[in-house]
């Protein structure tokens, strides 16, 4: 049953940036009738060179050259956005805010929270821009092993501002991890942490550092930061060749910056795939594409202005920290939390809303259901600043929709996005303009030309298929490291489909534009030749009160897939008979005798990657008797190995 959860105002409308948008266009390309997504959707996507071209009018996004050919062709055989445009993404970020407004706002599980104006970024930025710039330039790559505090932002815009090229992963991260990563991106500068704080304990990186820096022989300069203030000295850093202490390197400075302009298709940051099959792709975006992609999403369909707080809660491992640190384009607060959500209770984190004033609030799937497993009440929380609530990283499940506007507040929106590392963005995305559904995700992204296929490449509504993009947009990848040749690129997104973007979504397309993920096809059942996503029995498990969490595989069996289910119980459950009869009666009573999982497994933990997302396609490799390298990407490896030794 189709039920509406929430419609915006009419003022709401009509003061989002998306109706000013529409009318700020529509004579000039002659849109028919009164204000809908529907044909704003179908402009952008029907005639992208006008749309991407508006974006950067509308937005007044800094650059040099022309607009009038916005592309060659809309195939995928080659990057061709934007050919005319030079532009800094640094100096977009910085050109925008107020000097004494608050740029970045960091809240720390334990210390104090700290507030940095526009003008202190842009000091700071200076700096390290000025003790850079002698030995780093266009091209080289600056890397950091780093927590989620503004020292990192800093680090990305100086680099940028130079013509550099950025690349990140998160303190959590153990040696190899980080030199699977960083030897194949090279970087010419580290920037780390010297040592960060999670739940609560404290973890020393000093020797993680220095057995980097051995294996990574491109490093040629290391930067140490002590954001604790444990004191950090020069005798603490000697044995690490070529280390200097952020401090005496960057303070406020009012020398001018002289931003290297790069064109639309230069690199900007080089991301990571999960790699839990081998080392990970390391997939390069492009400074113009990863601006005009964001600047969209946050100014348009997040609705960011800078009188607003946004907040993520993200490590700068993930592709949601690049996303949210494009919020400084809007000259808005930008809040970065650091250190356990849990510590040192739910409350305490959740607080964060009410005490800083959130408007914009960005989770997972995961964190809800953890909120919602510990009873945390809300209701004497002053939630009157909210107005968004984002969650990514999974499909977020219909009675997750109803815990938010029963727990949270009912005037609100609830955006389910989905998208991914691969394009630094969203194919599916919020809207402020239009209704929430229980359980779907609301829009498909402005000009990405998104659409359902089925397994003969036909175009589907309604029924399960591939989430696919029919036509090239800005923010694709320009390249994969170390693939001359294209091969592992075209492996990845377009050989599944000739000449169109494959995902790995299983979705469905409602007629109203809107979209129900199903998993990834990667590891969708497939028993009897029945294809079943894995969301469609999550829905059911989540709402057993005797589990915890649950993860749905496949085991291949005489040409066949038995699905299995794996499922952590409650502290002092035990899956005797009678619960066994129980999962299985709700998932058949409310899907398809097909969902039924012909085994149900008691395990001690669901393994997830560090970005929150369950690790389907590694379970089902492993009780498929297939390898599993790179266990860096695991948030939990520790729970792998009884799915290794589970045998029928």
């Amino acid at each position: 049953m189709i039920q509406k959860l929430w419609s915006p105002s009419q003022e709401r409308i009509e003061n989002s940036q998306m109706y000013k948008f529409f009318y700020a266009i529509k004579d000039k390309y002659s849109l028919l009738g009164e204000f809908s997504y529907d044909e704003l959707y179908q402009f952008s996507v029907l005639r992208p060179n006008d749309f991407w071209s508006e974006i950067f009018t509308f937005f007044k996004i800094d650059f040099e050259g022309s607009l009038d050919h916005a592309y060659d062709d809309l195939s995928f055989k080659n990057y061709t956005w934007f050919k005319d445009v030079k532009l800094s993404f640094a100096k977009n970020l910085l050109a925008n805010g107020k000097g004494s407004s608050t740029a970045l706002l960091e809240i720390h599980e334990t210390l104090a929270p700290r507030e940095i104006s526009y003008d202190e970024l842009r000091g700071n930025v200076s700096s390290l821009y000025h003790s850079l710039k002698e030995g780093f330039g266009e091209g080289d790559v600056m890397a950091c092993y780093m927590p989620n505090t503004s020292h990192t932002i800093i680090s990305m815009l100086a680099a940028n501002a130079l013509g550099g090229v950025f690349t990140s992963t998160s303190c959590d991260f153990g040696i190899e991890g980080v030199v699977d990563r960083f030897g194949q991106s090279r970087p010419k500068v580290l920037v780390a942490a010297s040592s960060y704080m999670y739940g609560g304990k404290t973890f020393d990186q000093l020797p993680k550092i220095l057995e980097i820096t051995k294996k990574v022989d491109s490093i040629e300069r290391v930067i140490l930061v002590d954001f604790l203030n444990e004191g950090l000295s020069e005798e603490d850093i000697s044995h690490i060749p070529n280390a200097e202490i952020w401090s005496h390197l960057v303070s406020q400075s009012e020398e001018e910056i002289t931003y290297c302009l790069r064109k639309f298709s230069d690199p900007l940051y080089i991301m990571y795939s999960s790699g839990t099959t081998g080392k990970p792709k390391c997939i390069v975006h492009g400074v113009g594409g990863t601006l005009l992609q964001h600047v969209k999403e946050l100014g348009l369909h997040t609705d960011l202005t800078e009188e607003k707080n946004i907040f993520f809660f993200t490590t700068c491992g993930w592709m949601m920290w690049n996303w949210l640190v494009s919020s400084l384009f809007f000259g808005a607060k930008v809040s970065l939390y650091e250190g356990s959500p849990a510590h040192p209770t739910f409350k305490d984190y959740i607080s964060i809303i009410s005490k800083f004033k959130i408007n914009i609030f960005g989770t997972s799937p995961k964190y809800l259901k953890a909120l919602e497993d510990s009873k945390t009440d809300l209701s004497d929380l002053d939630l009157s600043s909210l107005e968004t609530v984002l969650s990514t990283g999974a499909p977020l499940l219909a009675e997750q929709f109803d815990y938010i506007y029963k727990s949270f507040k009912e005037d609100l929106l609830v955006a389910s996005i989905s998208g991914g590392t691969d394009i630094l963005g969203c194919f599916f995305l919020g809207s402020p303009v239009t209704d929430v559904f229980r359980g779907e995700l609301q829009v498909r992204g402005l000009g990405m030309n998104v659409a359902c296929f089925d397994d003969k490449g036909n175009e589907v509504q309604g029924v399960e298929g591939e989430l696919v993009c029919k036509t090239s947009f800005p923010s694709r990848p320009l390249y994969f490291l170390n693939d001359e040749s294209g091969e592992r690129i075209s492996d990845a997104y377009f050989n599944h489909f000739d000449g169109v973007w494959y995902h790995g979504d299983f979705i469905s397309i409602t007629d109203r534009g809107s979209a129900i993920v199903l998993g990834r096809s990667d590891a969708t059942l497939n028993p009897g030749g029945v294809r079943i996503g894995t969301a469609e029995i999550y829905r059911q498990t989540e709402g057993l009160d005797f589990l915890v969490d649950s993860i749905c595989v496949g085991k291949q069996i005489d040409g066949d897939v038995e699905v299995v289910l794996f499922v952590k119980l409650r502290d002092g459950e035990e899956l005797g008979s009678d619960r066994i009869k129980q999962i299985k009666k709700v998932i058949k009573d409310n899907t398809t005798p097909r969902h039924i999982p012909r085994r149900i497994v008691s395990v001690t933990d669901i393994p997830y990657t560090r970005s929150g997302k369950k690790m389907e396609l590694a379970v089902t490799r492993l009780i498929n008797a297939k390898e599993l390298t790179n266990l860096e990407a695991v948030a939990n490896p520790e729970c792998l190995e009884q799915y290794r030794n589970f045998i029928f």
